[in-house]
């Protein structure tokens, strides 16, 4: 257990409270579980209660020694699902999904890739505050993950799949005084340093997948003896918060994304380890992804806070990104255009990601203590879509990003299932036109300009947009209203009427294209191409010169 002396530790036990106090009042199932769909978020959960249960600094209003029991027995309910069998594939390994019957549930090769580190630095602190069985059964469980060898992998594609290796073989190296699995683990963390800082990541803004980088590496460097090692670690970790500070806006991830799920799209709730890290908007009531947040800690180096909290100045991030899956290396480039009232960003290029889950890009507004969700955006559905998950697009899309502005392009084929294209917006206050929206969201205006009609449909908590044809293309602009003023616009009937006279022009023939004179009085044109498309700014056309690992 932890000091309590500085804030980033006091925003920890806050998260250990706030997911304890859920997990004590959830009814366990006949299985002595809570959860049938994922067994990390029962370990995660018995964690955070174990944690809450003998730590005297987190506030709760529980009964610490019903807490600490209930906390033991989801604890070794999950330990005794793990695969005992050494002549079995998947020795050492847990199942993924319980459900319907968790001793039935076939293993799976993701828990122990993250949770068996966890797992080991949750030991290492709490063993003292376990019952002898509920020890023994960790050291169990570690001799089996140990023996199960799920870690021995060469590093290939530099992934989160690696992170995680790299750190296990450190932890459980350190663990089972194993001084060539140690030394394994070292040489893999010294190709990845060495990887990330001369090419940088290529799983860009990718949750959750970013955050086990995080985790597995803090999880480690917590864990680790070596001065030497321990500083390597040190630089790595210096590096993903870097990364990690570009692209921050208030709690939330701007620019584009290689994977996004459902909790993160269209609203960052992903956000416990930046709560803790910067702390510059409210903890959430609703954590969907818990994890070790509460427990971990490596403090970001100062250039990286400054960069994520100072966002005084206007300011634009490039970054090139490399992929190698095909042995040669190919570069997308990434842009975001950060303000302290939005953010808009994307990338120019369209990659074939994993599960078709990435977000090719979005207007952000920070988290605010209102309901509803902080992302804008316009796409044609592609393979996985289905209605109410505003994620999965389609190739067909061309982009023209420019500080404040997107502008979109549509050409959809014939043999295209999906004939319209998909919007989403956050609550405010919207002025709808038979081809446009302007809106304010907070203290921002926000100008959403079609080239088809459209037809929105107010949710819970944000609007939908559909505008069908097959030749299509939107144009969004955003502006603070403190902007605006220089502009004679006061509210958001003015900020329309101006709008309303700065039209963009559509062109359907001899092919798709869009011209657009910004707020800014910038020019800017997009014409549809296959690939990224034909765009030009003040009439130069786009270069990437500028854009650095």
């Amino acid at each position: 257990m932890k000091s309590t002396k500085t804030a980033y530790h006091a925003r920890q036990l806050e998260i250990i409270a706030q997911i304890a106090e859920r997990a004590y009042h959830q009814p366990l199932l006949p299985s002595g579980l809570w959860f049938h769909h994922d067994i990390r978020d029962n370990f995660y959960d018995a964690a955070y209660l174990f944690a809450a249960a003998v730590d005297p600094h987190v506030e709760v209003s529980i009964d610490r020694d019903r807490a600490k029991a209930v906390a033991t027995d989801v604890l070794l309910a999950v330990l005794q699902l793990q695969d005992h069998d050494e002549t079995s594939d998947t020795y050492g390994h847990w199942p993924l999904n319980l459900h319907p019957t968790p001793v039935e549930a076939r293993p799976h090769n993701l828990p122990v890739e993250l949770m068996g580190s966890l797992m080991i630095y949750f030991d290492t602190q709490y063993h003292k505050q376990m019952s002898t069985a509920l020890h023994a059964a960790f050291e169990t469980a570690f001799l089996h993950i140990y023996q199960g060898n799920f870690y021995r992998q060469p590093m290939a594609s530099y992934g989160h799949h690696e992170a995680k290796f790299t750190a296990a073989k450190l932890i459980l190296g350190r663990k089972f005084h194993d001084t060539e699995l140690i030394q394994d683990g070292y040489n893999s963390l010294k190709l990845t340093l060495e990887r990330v800082l001369t090419i940088g990541m290529w799983e860009y803004g990718s949750l959750p997948w970013f955050w086990h980088w995080v985790q597995a590496y803090t999880s480690a460097w917590e864990l680790e003896q070596d001065t030497h090692i321990r500083a390597d670690l040190g630089t790595l970790l210096d590096y993903l918060w870097r990364e990690r500070s570009l692209f921050y806006l208030k709690g939330t991830w701007v620019g584009p994304h290689a994977r996004g799920l459902k909790h993160d799209i269209p609203q960052d709730e992903n956000v416990l380890l930046d709560y803790v890290q910067y702390g510059d908007f409210k903890l959430p009531d609703n954590l969907p992804r818990t994890e070790f947040a509460g427990f971990l800690f490596y403090e970001a180096p100062v250039d990286a806070r400054v960069t994520a909290l100072d966002r005084s100045q206007p300011t634009e991030v490039m970054k090139r990104i490399t992929r190698l899956e095909t042995g040669q290396e190919q570069h997308l480039h990434a842009y975001a255009y950060i303000t302290e009232q939005y953010a808009v960003g994307g990338m120019w290029e369209r990659h074939v990601e994993f599960d078709n889950e990435q977000q090719r890009w979005d207007i952000t507004f920070p988290l605010s203590d209102e309901k509803g969700i902080n992302q804008a955006y316009v796409f044609h559905p592609g393979e996985g879509y289905s209605h109410g998950d505003p994620r999965h697009q389609s190739e067909f899309q061309n982009v023209l990003f420019h500080k404040n502005t997107v502008m979109s392009l549509y050409p959809i084929p014939p043999e295209a299932s999906q004939d319209e294209i998909v919007g989403v917006l956050p609550q405010g206050t919207w002025i709808q036109d038979p081809l446009a929206l302007y809106g304010q969201v907070g203290n921002v205006y926000m100008a959403v300009q079609f080239m088809q009609s459209y037809q929105c449909e107010e949710a819970e908590d944000h609007y939908t947009l559909h505008s069908k044809g097959r030749n299509n293309g939107v144009v969004m602009e955003v502006m603070a209203a403190h902007e605006a003023v220089a502009l004679d616009i006061q509210n958001v009937e003015q900020f329309a009427a101006v709008m309303r006279a700065n039209l963009p022009t559509f062109l359907a023939e001899p092919v798709l294209q869009v011209q657009y004179r910004t707020l800014k009085g910038d020019t800017l044109q997009l014409t549809a191409m296959p690939g990224q498309g034909q765009p030009y700014i003040n009439g130069e056309a786009i270069e990437f010169g500028r854009y650095s690992v």
